[in-house]
């Protein structure tokens, strides 16, 4: 509000008279009746299922297969053995054989999935250096205090990369093999490169800059996570430029689920051999399993996801399933309306009785 200028008193505070003050601007007031009301919610219902039927389609042209892969086979053994922590430096492998009875035809990706680990604890997230992991050297070698109790080893020495959710790498792996119905096992190659988002690769992982120095002697002064079996700068030995900070699979780990019970791409089926080329081919495979992650302490389940996706993404029914519910509450509600409309009449005579 303004002052008019030259008055006092009460007045002083009046505002002016102008249209956009005083609230005389043009407006549109729509009369909202039955004839406009009514159309509306039922056109919205139509909308909202038409959508959800579309999505569902969507959802279910996607072919998905879980193994649960904890205790099955001869991953038993390695369940068992993984109980001791004194048993932790040691090897175990496990194989695990499951039928594809349908081919997966086009780009099949492969996860690993992790059930009851919540990796959205808070203290879990926070516990981590963002600007040691974008290459900085000051933060290599003093890690910051939210990494603690993974700030340094038992020696005073920096830990890279610090803190718990690095720590707690998910570190099985899988060789994936197709058993035909002639011929000898075949194992189904696997992209293990370039599956990381661009900004995470290019902008928020990097590793220190080198100079004429190795990777090797750029970590020279830290320490490796207590639960890792290798250093940050040897976790891909076939590949050099799959190491440090922006290995693929650490960068994927670093990315904090939401919710408990989830899944992080492991691999993508890579279509250049013959047999592959349509996808996977059904028949019996295999998965012989690097058993080195374990589960018993957060009473946790590991499985295998192998599943193909469309431009809706995987096999998630939420937003099929939530539009086609609001389709059916709005549609019951545009019914029960019509039916109060319908016994009151238009003009409301009927509601004097």
């Amino acid at each position: 509000m303004g002052k008019v200028k030259g008055q006092v008193g009460p007045l002083a505070r009046r505002p002016d008279n102008s249209a956009f003050k005083q609230q005389r601007l043009p407006a549109w007031s729509p009369m909202l009746t039955a004839n406009t009301v009514l159309p509306f919610f039922y056109l919205m219902a139509l909308i909202c299922m038409l959508l959800g039927v579309w999505l569902l389609l969507t959802v279910q042209s996607t072919q998905e297969i879980k193994v649960d892969y904890t205790e099955a086979g001869t991953c038993n053994i390695c369940f068992e053995k993984r109980k001791n922590v004194n048993n932790a430096a040691q090897p175990c492998s496990c194989t695990v054989v499951f039928p594809i009875n349908k081919a997966l035809k086009g780009d099949v990706f492969f996860y690993y999935g992790l059930r009851n680990f919540h990796q959205n604890l808070r203290r879990y997230m926070d516990s981590r250096d963002d600007g040691q992991m974008v290459g900085r050297k000051t933060n290599l070698k003093n890690p910051s205090t939210y990494c603690d109790p993974f700030t340094r080893d038992q020696n005073g020495v920096p830990i890279a990369p610090c803190g718990a959710v690095a720590n707690s790498i998910f570190n099985d792996s899988f060789t994936l093999t197709y058993h035909g119905s002639s011929g000898p096992p075949v194992e189904v190659p696997l992209l293990r490169g370039g599956i990381t988002w661009y900004t995470d690769k290019n902008v928020k992982y990097r590793n220190p800059q080198m100079g004429n120095l190795t990777l090797a002697q750029v970590f020279e002064e830290t320490a490796k996570p207590p639960y890792w079996r290798k250093p940050v700068y040897d976790l891909d030995p076939r590949d050099p430029t799959n190491n440090g900070f922006i290995n693929d699979d650490l960068i994927i780990w670093m990315r904090e689920a939401a919710f408990p019970n989830f899944k992080k791409l492991y691999g993508v089926l890579f279509r250049a051999d013959k047999l592959f080329t349509k996808g996977l081919p059904a028949g019996n495979y295999s998965i012989k399993i690097s058993y080195n992650f374990p589960v018993q302490y957060f009473r946790g389940r590991k499985e295998v996801v192998l599943t193909t996706l469309t431009w809706f993404g995987g096999q998630n029914h939420f937003l099929p399933i939530a539009y086609l519910v609001t389709s059916s509450l709005i549609l019951l509600l545009a019914v029960v309306l019509t039916v109060v409309w319908w016994k009151f009449g238009k003009d409301g005579k009927n509601m004097e009785e």
